[in-house]
């Protein structure tokens, strides 16, 4: 199934949804792919300066894991193509519109955006407004 590609279909059937539990931004300093299965990672990046994974909130503090701020998931529903234009920068303006960071990250079928936990519900209801909007 190919993903959508135009912006005003995109965001008509945006769809934003809270995803359960708190997350937290770790590195992990020399980690390859595949290290820290116990800490359950719902992403993982390797960058030059380690490897970054998203964890829950709750495996960070029972593996004593260093982290800066907790965050929550809005998953994006629509089904947006990785050739697609111009929907994380939509969405990284409305969420600045209402001063809430916006951490995306493009999987395979949707865009999943990390925001600081307790403005989740903020975010979300400016997410929500979009589904009316036009580019």
């Amino acid at each position: 199934m190919t993903g959508e590609t135009d912006l005003g279909k995109m965001l008509a059937s945006l769809q934003p949804t809270l995803r359960e539990g708190e997350y937290v931004f770790c590195t992990m300093e020399n980690g390859r792919y595949g290290d820290h299965p116990e800490l359950e990672p719902i992403a993982s990046f390797l960058e030059a300066e380690g490897l970054t994974l998203v964890i829950p909130q709750t495996r960070a503090d029972q593996h004593g894991i260093a982290y800066e701020g907790v965050f929550r998931c809005i998953t994006l529903s629509v089904h947006s193509s990785l050739d697609a234009v111009g929907l994380t920068a939509v969405v990284a303006t409305q969420l600045a519109a209402h001063n809430i960071s916006a951490n995306v990250i493009a999987a395979f079928y949707h865009d999943h955006v990390f925001v600081p936990a307790p403005r989740a519900d903020a975010a979300l209801a400016a997410l929500q407004a979009l589904g009316t909007a036009r580019p």
